[in-house]
């Protein structure tokens, strides 16, 4: 990002917010203007070369440096402490399985989901409990923040220009939360993907958007699964593999539902492996042109069942996250159908 506008802000906040809104670099909301005194402090703590590039990021392949990323984080209005977990998430959405470059350009809803795992998330007061998808907690909405107007201002995915999204979505904005891992029954997600439970990790997942999955009635874990794998049969979301959506969905669990499945005996394997069972949709079901479409893609290699669709491939492609606070409220965030796989990044322990 250039020098001239960070160093020419007008005076007042009112012209800074219409010179930073007229460069094209807000969201359309106001935002804090990234002064260099405001840059510099952002990044004194770290002892890090503000020009050291941290990342080459689609679609344009530019580089970003913590310079560039210390820059959004300001004006996303972080504090100091979350530009690790600002920083390890710009790591990961860089990586080719995440495919930034198709999430950031596609004229789908699609947009990155940040979640945060270990110490950090208590350190730094992340929202893991009642409304961890929403307002209200600084670390979660701002760091969400700062991600997307990175995608944007230094990737280079400008609204009507690069990003094509025909209708987008709110999560667009911010969409970041923390792990419950107090409250669940399971190992959390950092451990299930092979990083040591004391580590702090940041995992990347290529949302389209989300939908709200409520079951206050079901006692029994077999019940429960049932009502999970009917609600991510979203015929819409038909993904380039022949299956529902991007082949490796979210389920963000909160603890009571968790805790029953745990209650039941099931593992958190066990309850991936019935979900699985219980989402598939008929191709009957899909249109003349959907399973035309569908033959299609299996023809050339992918998914080989002719007779039903499913949310993936094997049951472990199903990600469930703990989350939330008091109630039966669960959400299913199918991934982008255009092919993107979740990645995860250590958050540095800076000094």
């Amino acid at each position: 990002m250039t020098d001239y506008l960070w160093n020419r802000l007008p005076a007042s906040f009112e012209e800074a917010q219409q010179a930073l809104y007229a460069a094209g670099v807000t969201d359309g909301l106001p935002v804090v203007p990234p002064t260099s005194e405001r840059v510099d402090e952002m990044l004194r703590p770290y002892r890090r070369d503000p020009m050291q590039v941290v990342a080459v990021l689609p679609p344009l392949l530019a580089e970003a440096t913590w310079r560039d990323i210390a820059i959004n984080a300001v004006m996303a209005g972080c504090r100091p402490e979350y530009l690790p977990v600002v920083g390890a998430a710009v790591v990961a959405l860089a990586q080719a399985p995440f495919n930034l470059l198709g999430i950031a350009t596609t004229t789908g809803s699609a947009t990155p989901l940040v979640i945060v795992n270990g110490p950090i998330v208590e350190r730094i007061g992340m929202n893991a409990r009642g409304n961890a998808l929403g307002p209200g907690n600084r670390a979660n909405a701002t760091i969400g923040r700062a991600v997307h107007l990175i995608v944007q201002n230094v990737g280079g995915a400008r609204l009507g220009e690069v990003d094509m999204a025909t209708l987008g979505q709110p999560g667009k904005f911010a969409f970041c939360c923390a792990e419950n891992e107090a409250e669940s029954p399971w190992p959390p997600l950092h451990v299930e993907r092979a990083f040591p439970r004391e580590a702090s990790v940041v995992t990347v997942v290529g949302a389209a958007g989300n939908v709200e999955i409520v079951d206050s009635e079901s006692q029994r874990a077999g019940d429960l699964a049932r009502t999970f794998g009917a609600s991510t049969l979203i015929a819409g979301s038909l993904g380039g593999a022949g299956l529902l959506g991007g082949g490796e969905p979210l389920i963000i669990m909160p603890p009571e539902h968790a805790l029953l499945f745990h209650g039941d005996g099931y593992s958190k394997e066990q309850v991936k492996a019935e979900i699985w069972k219980h989402a598939t949709l008929p191709a009957s079901r899909l249109s003349a042109a959907a399973r035309e479409k569908l033959s299609f893609r299996r023809a050339m290699g992918g998914a080989q069942d002719e007779e039903v669709v499913r949310i993936a491939e094997r049951p472990d492609d199903i990600m469930i996250v703990v989350a939330g606070g008091v109630g039966r409220k669960a959400a299913y965030v199918p991934t982008w159908g255009g092919t993107t796989r979740a990645v995860s990044a250590v958050i540095p322990e800076l000094p």
